[in-house]
């Protein structure tokens, strides 16, 4: 797509550099630095930053999605990016985005010519169903509800921007902090608590590339996260995981100099892996961890899996990372098993996203 120039606005086409030395890095660079600007606004801390080595294998083009970025350039200074995000599953009609802006570039009419650029690209590419998030104020009155009925949200700047483009709230998540560097009591008693209701189970860890004894296993628990967390009305196609997607994923962290440690539950009678709970850390190992994908599969739900690889791999986490100061998670407010578990063990609420939703007219 070529350039997309408007009054003193620009939308830049990005492309991905193959390393920081490339010719067309500093775009990229660019993007990245203003990205980690805009969540410091949002959020307040750092915790969600990123280096551009880190995010380079991010964003490597593979077969399974396509990524697309443009800068966003005002008077000649980055003030933002776009993001479009299009999955390659057979029969997708979804398409994910994002329009981030920094504060002082807000109120100008850039957003709204940049969701345009969003709508084009979905529709060039076949896509209907438009779904987006982002963070919403913490302390205005809840007022928007989503159809789950689990959490509200206020009718804050994102809110109204989603609404004026014809999106409905579909689901709200809740971003909760563990204390690294607090007790771990209530941590160790319910891992007891958890070990003795999971008999028949046993616990396994690795770190990435993931050892060809877990490579079948792992995939297919990857997979079951597209159809078995909450979606509310999201509509999420349902992802084939062999061990060539797996490869691909495994090398975004290792590519990096990210570490990540998976903690799975193992059925001991049939060997399949069963639960399976993700937490990482960048290339700075003082900075904020991040637990991400968590998840039990619906056949082997009432043993206290969830607790148990969660406990785990906090117990292990201290080993890894003893200076990362907090883990960050998200959950659905719909997901009250995993949240109860959280709950108990300690994380407590930072903020809330929603999930918005588009279905574009033919």
């Amino acid at each position: 797509m070529n350039t997309t120039t408007l009054t003193g606005i620009e939308f830049r086409p990005l492309t991905i550099p193959a390393n920081l030395e490339s010719a067309d890095a500093p775009d990229f660079i660019a993007m990245v630095d203003v990205r980690n600007r805009i969540y410091r606004e949002v959020a307040g801390h750092d915790d969600h930053s990123m280096t551009a080595a880190e995010m380079i294998p991010v964003y490597r083009p593979d077969e399974y999605e396509l990524r697309l970025l443009w800068l966003v350039v005002q008077d000649g200074v980055t003030v933002g990016r776009i993001g479009v995000d299009i999955p390659f599953e057979e029969g997708s009609k979804a398409a994910y985005w994002l329009v981030e802006l920094i504060e002082s570039a807000q109120g100008q009419g850039i957003g709204t010519a940049a969701y345009a650029l969003v709508e084009e690209t979905a529709r060039k590419h076949g896509r209907s169903v438009l779904q987006s998030w982002a963070q919403h104020d913490a302390d205005g009155e809840r007022v928007i509800v989503p159809p789950t009925g689990f959490g509200a949200l206020p009718d804050d700047r994102p809110a109204r921007f989603y609404r004026a483009n014809g999106y409905a709230l579909e689901q709200v998540v809740r971003s909760s902090a563990f204390d690294l560097q607090g007790t771990f009591d209530e941590v160790e008693r319910l891992l007891d608590e958890a070990r003795r209701a999971a008999e028949g189970y046993r616990v396994l860890q690795w770190t990435l590339p993931t050892p060809a004894e877990y490579v079948e296993g792992y995939a297919w628990m990857k997979s079951r996260m597209s159809t078995d967390a909450p979606s509310a009305g999201l509509e999420f196609d349902e992802e084939v995981w062999d061990a060539a997607r797996l490869a691909i994923h495994d090398a975004s962290y290792t590519d990096a100099g990210r570490h990540l440690l998976v903690t799975a539950a193992q059925h001991i009678e049939s060997g399949v892996l069963c639960a399976f709970n993700e937490l990482v850390i960048g290339e700075d190992r003082t900075a904020a961890s991040h637990q991400e994908d968590t998840l039990v599969l619906k056949e082997h739900r009432g043993h206290k899996l969830g607790t148990l690889v969660k406990c785990e791999g906090l117990l292990s986490w201290r080993g890894i990372a003893p200076d990362s100061p907090r883990i960050i998670t998200y959950n659905a407010e719909e997901n009250r098993p995993m949240l109860d578990i959280n709950e108990a063990i300690g994380f407590a609420p930072i903020a809330y996203e929603g999930a918005w939703k588009k279905v574009l007219d033919d």
